[in-house]
């Protein structure tokens, strides 16, 4: 078994499902401490009893990224736990607003700009200005999108915004931290197999058969491939790596 992260701390937002979770699991899985975190404590409380069950280490913190003082809290807590944050994973997220510009509720903008970008910053902000005090610093992996800096499509114009700027904060906040000791880099994920990929009514085997046509591949991404591509990222494998944007959507994006 690999344990690139053995005494390490890694705290995940967004750990109650999917990608999130997966990312939970693999970290434990190599040997690190994992806070989960997310708005839900259920969801957060069953990823805690799956990475107990393969004898890892977990706790469960609930938070709101949209509010700075929660998130704020959130790596006090988890410091507090472990002892360290030497890496955070930033998955936090929602996919709503599936309307053409002229269209988009403003309702649905501001809930996509508040979690997906205002809640990146505030995350950015609290996990930085912990890992720039420590003399290991540390490493972060924002999840962003293919659907952003890498392709658009129609009627999701409120999504791609955020995700784009997911991806151009990332970079700016990887030039700013670097001297800090701090690495910072994205993962950019096309379809995965999770409910935010089903379309409205579809169940995974209609979406396996449309996913022939409109993949590259043929087939959506596994959890554990996205999770392995965040990993690397957060590894000493990576250590020069800076300001990437990774992506993994079997050429979606290509």
């Amino acid at each position: 078994m690999a344990t690139r992260f053995t005494g390490r701390t890694v705290l995940v937002t967004g750990a109650g499902s999917g990608i999130g979770r997966a990312v939970a699991l693999a970290f434990a899985a190599e040997g690190a401490s994992v806070a989960v975190a997310g708005r839900t404590a259920a969801p957060l409380d069953e990823t805690v009893a799956l990475i107990g069950k393969e004898g890892g280490t977990a706790a469960a913190f609930t938070a709101d990224v949209s509010r700075s003082e929660e998130v704020r809290e959130l790596v006090d807590r988890t410091v507090a736990r472990f002892g360290s944050l030497d890496v955070a994973v930033n998955n936090a997220g929602v996919f709503v607003g599936g309307a053409p510009v002229a269209d988009l509720p403003e309702e649905d903008w501001h809930t996509l700009v508040d979690v997906n970008l205002t809640g990146l910053l505030f995350s950015l902000q609290a996990e930085i200005a912990r890992m720039r005090e420590q003399p290991t610093g540390g490493a972060v992996v924002n999840l962003a999108s293919n659907l952003g800096a890498h392709r658009r499509v129609p009627g999701l114009a409120g999504y791609i915004a955020t995700k784009a700027a997911v991806s151009a904060l990332t970079r700016a906040a990887a030039l700013d931290h670097i001297a800090d000791g701090v690495r910072i880099n994205a993962v950019s994920p096309g379809p995965s197999a999770t409910t935010m990929s089903l379309l409205p009514g579809e169940n995974d085997t209609a979406r396996a058969t449309r996913m022939k046509k409109d993949s590259p591949l043929g087939r959506v991404s596994t959890t554990a491939e996205i999770a392995a591509a965040v990993l690397y990222l957060a590894s000493p494998e990576a250590a020069s790596v800076v300001g990437a944007d990774l992506v993994v959507d079997g050429g979606a994006a290509a």
